[in-house]
């Protein structure tokens, strides 16, 4: 005849492989919901990159020549280059805090914006780093110059692209 205590163990066996099977499946779940998250973050951020006024205003400000810091400085105040290149730094600005905490990849993120962000960053970072010590704002684009730092890490050595070709 079968014992109670058998029996008790058995359903403590059974509850326990339950417990154990619930929390895989929590697990797996929430990994691929994730994913899934990560996913819609990488296609947002493609969305804004590959949108036709954004390609417009990068390219605008991108083909801008300064001679010194103060020409590039002046155009915080124009009506057309001052937006178009705030929006872009922001945009760079907002990825490089996404790769830096861990929810996006740099590499993902190196697959579709290393050429832009390393064109953006070779362009304006004498300036950038004369605006932090001139505003005393040391932190000004610091998270586009971690994300340039990023994407050169992804990038073989001498990676040096230019909207001029």
């Amino acid at each position: 005849m079968v014992d109670l205590s058998e029996i008790q163990t058995i359903y403590y066996m059974v509850a326990a492989t339950g417990v154990l099977v619930a929390a895989v499946y929590y697990i797996l779940n929430m990994r691929a919901t994730l994913q899934t998250r990560q996913a819609q973050l990488f296609m947002q951020v493609f969305d804004r990159y590959q949108d036709m006024e954004f390609v417009r205003i990068f390219l605008m400000v991108m083909n801008r020549e300064w001679k010194n810091y103060d020409e590039w400085n002046s155009d915080r105040l124009d009506p057309i280059q001052g937006p178009a290149r705030i929006s872009i730094n922001n945009y760079f600005e907002g990825i490089g805090v996404l790769v830096q905490q861990g929810l996006l990849s740099p590499k993902s993120i190196a697959d579709i914006l290393a050429g832009p962000v390393v064109m953006w960053w070779n362009k304006q970072s004498e300036y950038v780093k004369e605006f932090r010590v001139r505003a005393r704002f040391p932190m000004y684009g610091d998270k586009l110059e971690y994300l340039y730092n990023e994407m050169m890490k992804q990038r073989p050595a001498g990676f040096s692209p230019s909207v001029k070709g």
